[in-house]
């Protein structure tokens, strides 16, 4: 069972924004998430229904939709931008 993964306007112009190598790095991640929407390293967000997971030092913000089998991105960026 597969879950569709949708990648938000902003979300793509903020992976476009990135160098290759993470954006490539990114894309893998974000593409498997199609499989596994919650990998082992996947951590809930307080405050909100979302979750992130870690791609070194980058982070992408998604959230699910089981009823739907969607996957939403929604934030991609460092570490240090990404939640505020």
């Amino acid at each position: 069972m597969n879950y569709t993964v949708v990648v938000t306007k902003s979300a793509q112009k903020q992976l476009l924004a990135l160098p290759a190598e993470v954006r490539e790095r990114l894309s893998g991640r974000i593409e498997a998430l199609a499989k596994v929407p919650r990998p082992p390293d996947v951590k809930k967000l307080r405050g909100r229904e979302a979750w992130r997971i870690r791609v070194g030092d980058y982070r992408v913000i998604y959230e699910i939709h089981d009823r739907i089998l969607r996957v939403i991105v929604i934030n991609v960026g460092h570490r240090r931008e990404i939640y505020r």
